[in-house]
């Protein structure tokens, strides 16, 4: 595989492997004089065009062909889409990893559930710490977000200074960690910035994305308001939004519970890095909670998203060991659904509605959640204090990442690239511009095992779903004679009934047309029966049903 254009264009160049134009998958290179720093390391979720497949990740193919190249992978923070697929892909990259305490011990615990925790090099930076990588220097600057140390990373570069933001906002007054490092903002744009690569998750959502203080009030006021049992459920990884569940309770006279093994993990690793030490009383496991009064308990519960192995999944069903909900309880989301997730929340919640639960969403009562990303007013505030040359809008669909580039150009940012994974950006010397592409794809978790999405089982699987399969199975002598009568299955597509014959029994009396209208000498070559039958089979079924099933013929001669 060889180098991008810009190792020999003497060039600072940045490319996205995942994550550009789309949510999740986060995986960035940048490079300078033919040295390469890896930033994040994320999955995304299957969906319904996925069967199967629960976990999405960056093929890193071109990072491990040049994988002696690469000076280190460095973690902005702690969420499943920035540093999920470490345990699957660093096996294939086998480079030290820098991350801030939270996310590191996140990550360790997480690496242990993988069996791959002994193996990988996890290097703790202090926060606002700085890292000499080979060409880089990087420093670690304080935001605030919807986890613990968000950081938004300092790329010092002999092209000049690049910031690259990580997810962020600029939450005035945080619950839980420092507000955002304005001051070194602003001294970076004295500075000098040359590029600043920016989250564009609400680039078109106007105003300010709101406090965490706000949505502690709120979660108090809706915990008063409640006579029974109440479940909050929001991101496992929210620790400022855990510690603020468990404060609505405690005003309320009530005890609070975590129900989902995630909680418990990331409730370690926050401990571990010194948050949740002040909380009144330590959070209750379920079966603790369980044996409470329902009027005295709150549930902070893992499944905002719809999650099917999620606790508040299997309470919705009735499948909870420890925990169940009575009509008149109360369900509180207290997350936004993340696009491509709502087909899964709305099942979860039709099942909770069916069974008298209350349920309480941001659109019910808008101050029970504040996003973690950056509106409209917070970017200008960005742009203002860095006054970059070059804007590179990421994390964001196709809408957002235009939606930023516009405010971006109206902020007065001379040059303005949208980057496509796979696209090599020069950043500096000269224009900023695309001036290579490398090899970029998805993989999915398999079971096991990782496999190219677009290839092989799921592309087969999406068929089946879609038009369902045949089977057909024939015995031939060595002259070409029929021995007894095809046997067919037709999974997904036989009805109990249809018409005076079964589609099965169809597609037999055309697969014996289509073998005697064949020659002696065509029924003795084996390429040509399965051709033959395999085409009458999909011809009866598509006038039968419209349908293009796969089809496979299984032929055995006697």
């Amino acid at each position: 595989m060889s180098r991008p254009l810009a190792a020999a264009d003497d060039a600072l160049t940045f490319t996205a492997l995942g994550g550009s134009e789309e949510i999740g998958m986060n995986l960035y290179v940048y490079e300078v004089d033919g040295r390469l720093l890896v930033v994040d390391c994320g999955i995304t979720f299957g969906d319904d065009t996925t069967p199967g497949i629960d976990v999405l990740m960056p093929d890193p193919s071109y990072l491990e062909a040049r994988r002696e190249d690469i000076v280190g992978l460095v973690l902005t923070h702690a969420h499943e889409d920035h540093f999920g697929a470490i345990g699957y892909l660093w096996p294939r990259l086998r480079c030290p990893i820098y991350a801030t305490p939270f996310s590191a011990a996140l990550l360790r615990l997480k690496l242990a559930d993988q069996s791959v925790r002994g193996a990988v090099q996890i290097l703790e930076v202090p926060l606002g710490g700085t890292l000499d990588l080979g060409p880089f220097q990087v420093t670690y600057v304080t935001m605030t977000h919807s986890i613990p140390e968000p950081n938004a990373l300092v790329l010092r570069t002999r092209h000049g200074i690049v910031v690259h933001s990580g997810d962020w906002k600029l939450d005035p007054t945080p619950t839980l960690g420092e507000v955002s490092d304005t001051e070194t903002l602003r001294r970076l744009g004295e500075e000098g910035v040359r590029a600043l690569i920016c989250d564009s998750t609400n680039a078109l959502e106007p105003g300010r994305s709101g406090s965490e203080t706000m949505v502690r009030e709120a979660l108090t006021r809706v915990v008063a308001a409640q006579a029974n049992r109440v479940v909050v459920t929001c991101f496992s990884t929210n620790v400022a939004r855990l510690e603020s569940i468990a404060h609505a309770a405690h005003a309320n006279g009530r005890h609070c519970a975590l129900v989902g093994r995630s909680l418990w993990r990331v409730h370690t690793a926050a401990l571990e890095a010194g948050y949740l030490k002040d909380l009144a009383e330590p959070f209750l496991s379920d079966a603790e909670a369980a044996v409470l009064p329902r009027d005295r308990v709150v549930l902070a519960c893992t499944g905002s998203q719809g999650e099917g192995r999620s606790a508040l999944s299997r309470i919705a069903q009735g499948g909870h060991p420890n925990i169940d909900l009575d009509p008149g309880d109360t369900v509180v989301y207290s997350a936004r659904e993340i696009p491509g997730n709502e087909k899964a929340i709305i099942r979860v919640q039709n099942a909770l509605v069916a069974a008298g639960i209350r349920i309480l969403t941001p659109h019910d009562d808008p101050q029970i959640h504040v996003s973690g990303h950056p509106n409209r007013d917070e970017l200008v505030d960005l742009y203002g204090w860095l006054r970059p040359a070059v804007a590179i809008p990421t994390h964001g669909e196709a809408m957002h990442t235009r939606a930023h580039a516009e405010l971006a150009r109206a902020c007065q940012v001379p040059e303005v690239v949208i980057p496509r994974d796979g696209a090599v950006i020069r950043l500096a010397p000269g224009p900023a511009e695309v001036i290579d592409h490398v090899p970029v794809g998805r993989l999915a978790l398999d079971g096991d095992r990782l496999i190219p999405l677009e290839r092989g089982a799921v592309g087969m699987r999406r068929k089946l779903m879609h038009n369902g399969a045949v089977v057909v199975s024939l015995a031939l002598d060595g002259g070409g004679r029929l021995l007894g009568e095809p046997q067919v299955s037709a999974p997904g597509l036989e009805d109990d009934l249809d018409g005076d014959e079964a589609l099965i029994d169809i597609i037999a009396e055309d697969v014996v047309d289509a073998l005697d209208g064949l020659s002696k000498r065509q029924r003795q070559d084996d390429d040509v029966v399965r051709e033959a039958v395999r085409v009458a089979a999909r011809r009866s079924v598509r006038e039968a049903r419209g349908k293009r099933p796969p089809t496979d013929v299984h032929l055995m001669r006697l």
